[in-house]
């Protein structure tokens, strides 16, 4: 696939105005603290025998939106002694926690890691899910970028970045973890989670997204018919007239939104070929970061001008483990 986006001295400079609602805020602190009624973020952390001599793992389970049950899979260098600074790892569209042996790559890195489950979602690839939506009954397409699309308050995501924010003081209730440093980490749809995290959680000591969704959707409904995006346009083409509802509501969703009010380091990737999540999302996300708030955090971008939604793959995630302990200050 060709470039087929803006070209990259355009991207560089990429800084669209949004249509953001005036109480998205209120919106974002009512959802919050309907959720933080509940008490502790945790429910219960089991050891498991993940089949690993140098790493330890415990199924989580915390409390998401509205207090649901939401899974995860929490690990640590076997033996380790100290508070090690924590990443919580957000996944993919369509994919669930897996199994804990999956994803190694940040604990063998020295960091607790927790991954959280993907509530609704993990039947459409890797090795599944293990957390239900309860909620997921408003109008809507069958996937989750389109179930609740014509109201903010029925839409998945409400109900997935919260999940998310209330990961990160999760991992904090941990034994183990340093609690003052914690990262979000994510591509694509983790990605958009990891950066809505960023925007919601003022003492995040830091933030890495790769190919985020959710990011510039006006102009990615526009680029793309690819999925997750696809849906929504598909869902648009059939129920003629929604457009300004589904707007409205993706507009609480936006991550340039979530980008203005982050206060933590960044650390950015973008395959400037990536047709999934056009990569003017990821640099209006970007240029942007950080632009509603008194931090000036340090922030990097790394674009990959011959990738597409695989960006910079192991190369890219070697990038990050450098720039992380950097950041955390263990380099």
């Amino acid at each position: 696939m060709p470039a087929f986006d803006l070209p990259r001295a355009e991207l560089e400079r990429h800084r669209p105005d949004i249509e953001e609602p005036a109480d998205f805020d209120a919106f974002w602190e009512s959802t919050l603290e309907e959720t933080s009624a509940a008490v502790g973020p945790l429910i219960s952390a089991r050891p498991v025998d993940n089949g690993l001599r140098l790493t330890e793992s415990w199924d989580v389970t915390l409390r998401g939106f509205a207090g649901d049950p939401v899974r995860a899979w929490f690990s640590l260098p076997a033996a380790s002694a100290e508070p090690l600074p924590a990443v919580v790892e957000f996944a993919g569209y369509g994919r669930g926690r897996g199994l804990p042996h999956e994803r190694l790559t940040w604990v063998n890195a020295g960091y607790a890691h927790l991954l959280m489950d993907n509530r609704g979602q993990g039947d459409q690839y890797g090795s599944g899910g293990a957390t239900p939506d309860p909620h997921a009954h408003a109008p809507g397409g069958p996937g989750p970028a389109v179930r609740g699309l014509l109201d903010p308050r029925d839409h998945h995501y409400r109900r997935l970045i919260t999940d998310a924010v209330r990961a990160v003081a999760a991992v904090r209730a941990m034994p183990g973890v340093d609690a003052s440093r914690v990262a979000a980490v994510g591509n694509s749809q983790g990605g958009g989670l990891a950066l809505a995290v960023a925007g919601l959680v003022p003492d995040l000591a830091a933030v890495l997204v790769t190919a985020p969704l959710l990011c510039g959707i006006r102009r990615a409904l526009d680029l793309t018919d690819l999925p997750p995006y696809g849906e929504i346009t598909a869902y648009l083409a059939v129920h003629r007239g929604a457009e300004e509802a589904a707007h409205r509501t993706l507009s609480y969703l936006e991550g340039v939104s979530f980008a203005r009010r982050a206060h933590a380091p960044a650390h950015f990737g973008v395959g400037l070929r990536d047709t999934v999540c056009p990569p003017s999302g990821a640099y209006a996300a970007f240029n942007r970061y950080a632009e509603r708030t008194a931090a000036d955090p340090v922030k990097v971008l790394h674009a990959y001008p011959f990738n597409g939604h695989e960006g910079g793959d192991a190369v890219h995630v070697r990038r990050q483990l450098d720039w992380l302990a950097e950041v955390f200050g263990n380099g």
